[in-house]
């Protein structure tokens, strides 16, 4: 996991770890078991390696489709 973390610094992820928890953000390093996420709102977060049960690229939410006037 920590390899696959490593390869997605500067991305957008939603992280899934045991139990309900979900964190989405963009990776910004990966060290000392942890991974630093920094979501929408520019705040920090450091979630444990070993808690991660499953990791996806996250949508693309700033772009919506539709008419434009």
């Amino acid at each position: 996991m920590h390899n696959l973390l490593s390869k997605l610094v500067g991305k957008k992820v939603d992280l899934r770890c045991e139990g309900s928890s979900r964190v989405r953000g963009e990776v910004i390093k990966v060290e000392g078991g942890t991974v630093e996420i920094r979501d929408s709102e520019d705040k920090i977060c450091f979630v444990a390696i070993d808690k991660i049960v499953v990791v996806w690229d996250a949508p693309d939410e700033g772009h919506r489709a539709g008419f434009v006037s």
